[in-house]
This record gives structure tokens, sequence and C-alpha cells, in this order.
């Protein structure tokens, strides 16, 4: 969904479940971001060391790609799938990282913000007013066999950046006076359960071509805002495209009834509604 919900945390909470059943795991790289905890949760688990990267000068860590080819685990964990390497690493992107794993033949789980998928990137960008700079193209998601929607309400969320559990507390009033406005949460929130199901809508589309199952199958979604001449008609257009947007760009039409009785005050709100 969008920071502070919870995902790493869930992703070690499921590692650790893996490694008491006898699962080989390790973790690649995880930003704790200082969580205590999100720390908490790495102790007994096998972390790799880091790999510095000289930039300017500076020894920066980035996770050793080499190393986890090398050590081959049953599942490895590779946090913040849209993060760009140092300059100087092997893929400019961390979800390219992820591709060259997979193609080793070896399990990955990450984690990833709904805001950072390539597609969705203006759509976000009309709700919350800030482009992503870090983004990863929905091809590379197709490719995942599971995904799970960390999710909480956006009320939880603003509490838990309230009480320090997101970000320090001058970023955390700037955020929640920004990004992390209630409508924008809950705009995320409905864009990262929508995308989820059509990934699920596709999966199961594929199967039932694979298996020869005779169409036509389900459409997405489609809205249609119906308005008059009166005084909601602009409000109501602006609310269709803001659910348009929330159902990444579903198909919308603006309607109205003229039966011939409409007055000019009643023709010029239609004509500024439709603008």
């Amino acid at each position: 969904m969008s920071p502070g919900v919870g995902k790493t945390y869930e992703m070690l909470r499921a590692a650790r479940r893996r490694k008491a059943e006898g699962g080989d795991v390790l973790v690649g790289v995880v930003e704790t971001h200082g969580r205590k905890e999100t720390e908490s949760l790495l102790r007994g688990l096998d972390v790799l060391a880091r790999n510095p990267i000289d930039y300017k000068g500076r020894a920066l860590m980035e996770f050793d790609i080499d190393t986890a080819i090398a050590r081959r685990p049953g599942l490895l964990l590779v946090d913040e799938y849209a993060h760009s390497n140092v300059p100087g690493s092997r893929h400019p992107k961390r979800w390219q990282d992820v591709e060259e794993l997979l193609k080793a033949g070896i399990d990955v789980w990450t984690t990833l913000n709904v805001q950072h998928l390539e597609s969705l990137s203006e759509v976000v960008l009309r709700i919350t007013g800030a482009r992503q700079r870090e983004t990863v193209p929905d091809s590379a998601l197709s490719k995942a066999d599971d995904i799970e929607v960390v999710d909480i309400t956006p009320d939880e969320l603003r509490k838990r950046l309230e009480d320090g559990k997101v970000y320090v507390p001058e970023t955390a009033r700037l955020a929640s006076e920004n990004f992390f406005k209630p409508e924008n949460l809950t705009a995320l929130r409905e864009l990262a359960l929508r995308r989820a199901a059509q990934t699920v809508d596709d999966q199961l589309l594929l199967q039932l071509r694979d298996k020869g199952v005779p169409g036509p199958w389900a459409a997405g979604a489609r809205i249609l805002v119906l308005i008059g001449g009166d005084a909601m008609a602009g409000g109501l257009v602006r609310a269709g495209r803001r659910l348009s947007d929330m159902m990444m760009d579903a198909p919308w039409t603006v309607a109205t009834v003229d039966r011939g009785t409409m007055g000019s005050d009643a023709a010029a709100r239609l004509s500024d509604a439709l603008k």
C-alpha cells in the first residue's frame, strides 16, 4: 500500500515461520529504517553481509548479489523491490537483481509500495501531487507467483505515523500534512487492492485460455456518471474522475438526459461541468 503499513515486518514474520518449518532462508537485504520491532525479527535468521561500493569517495553498502547466487538458499529475502542501486552496481535497479536471482533458480520474497508501479505513476501523481522517482515495470510484477497485500486502514497508518513507528517526528509531521493525508491513503489502499485483484484476474484468464475454456469472460469495471443541470453536476464529474483514478484509469462516461425543458442556467452549469 504505502510506507509504514508493515510490509517488511510481515515478510520477516513469514520467513521465520518458513525457517521454523525447516526451510533454508537467507536475508539478502532488509531495510529496517531503525524500527526496533522489525529489527527484532532478524534475530535467528541468516543475514547476508552487504557489499561495499565506492561512490564519490564513500563506501556505500549494497546487496551482494554474487554471494547470494553462490549461496543458493531455498528462499531469499530482498526488500524494497523499487530501490535504485548505487552507481557501479551490476544493475541500476534492485528489481533487476531479483530477475537475475530468479533466472538462477532462487525463490525470492520482496516488498513493493503500490505507488512505485510504472503503470500507476501518473494516477498516483494526480492523487497525491507527488511524482515517484523509483518505479518498477508491470512486466516484472507479472512474473510473481503470489502477491500478498499488507493492508491496514488509513487511520491505523496515521496513528503509526503519529507514534513514530514510520518516520522520525519532524519527517512524520510533514508526511502527515502531505503524502499521508487521509484521502491519499484511502486512494492508495484502493489502488493496492484493485491491482492485486487484477493480477489474480489475469492469472485466472491465462488458466482459462490454457485449458481451452470458451469465452467471453467477465470485463473489467466501468463507471457511468449521470448528471443534470443542477449545482451538483461539477462535483459528480470530479468524483467520477477520482473514482476512475482509484480504479487504475477505469473507463468512465458522463451522461445526461435532455428532455428539451432545460433552462439556460442549467445548460450553462452542464456545459461547465463537462469542460
